[in-house]
């Protein structure tokens, strides 16, 4: 049995954790500035190919462009109008900004400086966890509540799990939940062609500011937006999309597979969760490298879930309790 494979590294000013499985040719490279992957090499016949589009250099790791790979907590996407309301108190994310500047995205942890609490590979899995106290009352504005969290990636013979473990070490409940934010690669070519699968019965509607519709107005059956149902593998072709797919389908395992394929190649991969919705881009808009590569979400809860009734109960974390979220990345052909 060959041994799996756990070091540290470097990338320029940056310390990176190496996850390596030498027998299938894979590795995948983990920066501890917001335990954010950098790349998941794979073996393609005789080449190597990083199926992760993240960020090139330390210097993208500094400035994050497009959020590549980020660990969003304690909320995933955004909140309308950086406000929100929890058990009754009204909260400002931005307070003393006004108009279009103010922005809500992608949670608190991007750019923080995670530590490594455990390193280790077996014949089995290598295997590492990033943990930060970074949440705390008055670091935040518009957050006062006390979160620690732990990341843990392990690379085994099937792909790579994330597990995420949030624990409210305040003595309020908080609303927190988890969400990443990975591009995936499966050639040097345009996505068009690439074939999408998408376990989901219903599409989230939005508005112009990717912000759910309030109550039932958000939830559209798959059946009635025909333009945008992958239940079948068919091609991306020319559609932008930005949309989370909610409802989602377990196999047997219970895992909700969203599959992405090249057929040229024959690579594909399966991006997995067991609940939550999967929100899907095409990357229309990122600032480099536009369409060559598809964001697959998986999240815990909502774009906007801290206003929403209905997302209430998924997000609420007690005051001493603790919640997981697991999702991950298979690779199914190459």
């Amino acid at each position: 049995m060959v041994q799996f494979l756990a070091e540290r590294g470097r990338l320029g000013s940056h310390d990176i954790v190496v996850l390596a499985d030498p027998g299938r040719g894979r590795r995948v490279r983990i920066a501890r500035r917001g335990a954010t992957v950098l790349g998941f090499e794979v073996t393609l016949g005789t080449a190597s190919l990083d199926i992760a589009d993240g960020y090139r250099d330390a210097g993208e790791l500094d400035t994050r462009p497009s959020s590549r790979f980020a660990v969003m907590v304690p909320f995933a996407n955004r909140i309308d109008d950086a406000r929100y309301v929890f058990d009754g108190e009204p909260y400002d994310l931005q307070p003393g900004v006004e108009g279009a500047s103010r922005a809500a995205r992608h949670g608190f942890v991007r750019g923080v400086e995670f530590e490594v609490v455990a390193l280790s590979a077996d014949g089995e899995r290598a295997q590492v966890t990033f943990r930060t106290h970074a949440i705390r009352p008055g670091v935040h504005p518009g957050y006062p509540f006390a979160i620690d969290l732990d990341v843990t990636y392990a690379l085994d013979a099937r792909g790579l799990t994330v597990e995420a473990r949030m624990r409210n070490v305040g003595s309020h409940a908080a609303p927190c939940f988890f969400g990443w934010h990975p591009y995936f690669r499966l050639g040097d070519g345009a996505i068009d062609g690439w074939e999408l699968q998408i376990p989901a019965e219903s599409v989230v509607r939005t508005d112009a500011d990717y912000i759910p519709l309030r109550g039932d107005a958000a939830r559209v059956p798959l059946a009635q937006e025909p333009g945008l149902d992958f239940r079948q593998a068919q091609p991306i072709g020319a559609r932008a999309l930005n949309h989370a797919f909610a409802e989602l389908r377990a196999d047997a395992d219970g895992r909700a597979r969203t599959r992405l394929r090249d057929p040229a190649s024959g690579l594909a991969i399966a991006v997995w969760q067991h609940a939550g919705v999967m929100l899907a881009f095409t990357a229309d808009t990122v600032t480099r490298d536009v369409r060559r590569s598809v964001a697959l979400e998986p999240m815990e809860s909502w774009a906007d879930a801290f206003n929403r009734p209905d997302c209430a109960q998924a997000i609420r974390l007690d005051a001493g309790a603790e919640r997981v979220f697991a999702c991950g990345v298979e690779i199914e052909g190459a």
